[in-house]
């Protein structure tokens, strides 16, 4: 198991995995609902729009989920980079996560930085152990990228810092998953627990540097 995998499952394990795939799918149907209830939103010049009203469901959806206090541990609206607009930042203890639609489940989200990420793959065994590693502050950052005009697919994701397109590890379809129900979660290894712990560590000493918390 990668460093990136071993921190995925500490962070979201199976048993919160699961409620993923029913509240995607609540959501795809509100939007549904709400499209063709209203003939305006039905107009051919509409239709290439539809995914704004999935994605606000879908927001809607996870902010209730967290509030509900079954999920992560809170979350917050950040303002993009650029002031168009906002976009949900669910927290869980080490970690952040935000939710896109894509249309290539195989590629990160386009215009987005995770350089942060880098502290998961600064634990990576690298091919030049002599070479310095750069340094990384802040929460890693991880995905919940599901589907684009269709829900045929939901993953987790922790995003490659050093690779616009990849990622360290990506977890199987769970819309595959979600007629299932919570499978038993297999104790992780000891190198893989001894990593993740380390990992959290080095994150709660930069919050105590930077007086976060």
């Amino acid at each position: 198991m990668t460093p990136a995998e071993a921190f995925l499952r500490d962070q979201i394990p199976l048993a919160q995995r699961a409620v993923i795939p029913t509240t995607l799918k609540t959501a795809y149907s509100a939007a549904a609902r709400v499209i063709q209830a209203e003939p305006i939103l039905n107009v051919a010049s509409a239709q290439d729009g539809r995914g704004r009203f999935v994605q606000w469901a879908v927001d809607l959806a996870f902010e209730k989920l967290v509030s509900s206090g079954q999920w992560a541990n809170g979350y917050e609206w950040r303002p993009f980079d650029k002031p168009t607009g906002r976009y949900l930042e669910i927290h869980f203890s080490h970690s952040r996560l935000t939710i896109s639609q894509v249309a290539n489940p195989k590629q990160q989200p386009r215009n987005v930085g995770f350089r942060a990420n880098l502290r998961i793959s600064n634990k990576m065994p690298s091919l030049f152990p002599e070479e310095p590693k750069p340094n990384a502050e802040g929460m890693p950052h991880i995905l919940l990228m599901h589907g684009h005009q269709d829900l045929n697919f939901a993953h987790l994701a922790i995003p490659s810092a050093n690779n616009i397109f990849g990622f360290q590890h990506r977890s199987t379809n769970l819309m595959n998953i979600a007629h299932l129900a919570p499978q038993e979660e297999v104790p992780m290894e000891q190198t893989d627990y001894d990593v993740v712990m380390e990992l959290k560590e080095e994150i709660d000493k930069w919050r105590r540097d930077n007086n976060l918390g």
